[in-house]
C-alpha cells in the first residue's frame, strides 16, 4: 500500500468523523471546535489545562481559542480556576455539564457503530499502528506530542507512585493516564 492510499483512507475517515462531529455538536448547540476543546480538557493533565495548551492542541491562535473558552464558560460547560501556587495561571476545568457532553460525544458515533463488528485484535493493532504514525508525523514536523504521561521520558515510576522529572513534582496514578503538553517520547521510541 502506498502513502497516497494511506492518506486517502485517513482523509476519508477524518471526513466521516468530522461530519459526525458537526451533527453531534449541533445537538448541543456548539461548534465542532468547541466540542473538541471540551474533549481536550477531559483528557489533559494539570499542566495542560490552560488557554495556551488548548490553543496549541487545537492548532489555533490564542485569540480564537479565547473566544471558544469564553463561550464554554458562559454555557457553564467549563469553569476557570486560579492556580493555587502561581496566581498568573488559570486552569480550565470541565463542569458536570461539560463532562456529560463529552461522555455523550466520544468516541464518535461513526466508530461506535462498527466497534462490535471490528475484532478486538484488529482494534489493538490499528491503534498501535496509528499511534506510531502519529508519533512519527509529529516528530518529523517538530510538533508537540500531547501524549499520556506514562509514555513520557520525564515520567519516573517510583516505589510510592510516579514523579515528573521535568516539573519535579509527584504524579498520581490518574495523572499518568492524562495527556500533557510537555510530553516527550523517550529518545529510543
Amino acid at each position: 500500500m502506498s502513502m497516497l492510499e494511506i492518506h486517502q483512507f485517513l482523509e476519508r475517515l477524518g471526513n466521516l468523523i468530522r461530519s459526525q462531529a458537526r451533527r453531534t455538536s449541533d445537538a448541543f448547540d456548539l461548534q465542532p471546535v468547541q466540542l473538541n476543546a471540551l474533549y481536550y480538557l477531559s483528557i489533559c493533565n494539570r499542566y495542560s489545562d490552560t488557554l495556551l495548551a488548548v490553543s496549541e492542541y487545537l492548532g489555533q491562535t490564542k485569540g480564537t481559542t479565547s473566544q471558544t473558552i469564553k463561550l464554554l464558560e458562559q454555557r457553564e460547560l467549563i469553569a476557570k480556576k486560579p492556580d493555587p501556587i502561581d496566581g498568573r495561571v488559570v486552569h480550565l476545568k470541565l463542569t458536570a455539564a461539560g463532562k456529560k457532553v463529552v461522555q455523550q460525544s466520544w468516541p464518535s458515533p461513526v466508530l461506535k457503530a462498527v466497534e462490535d463488528t471490528f475484532p478486538i485484535e484488529h482494534q489493538d493493532a490499528l491503534r498501535d499502528h496509528l499511534k506510531h504514525l502519529l508519533h512519527t508525523c509529529q516528530t518529523v514536523n517538530e510538533q508537540k506530542t500531547f501524549a499520556v504521561c506514562h509514555s513520557c521520558r520525564h515520567n519516573e515510576k517510583r516505589a510510592k507512585g510516579y514523579f515528573c522529572r521535568l516539573t519535579q513534582e509527584p504524579l498520581s496514578a490518574e495523572d499518568v493516564t492524562l495527556i500533557c503538553r510537555e510530553h516527550e517520547f523517550p529518545k529510543s521510541a
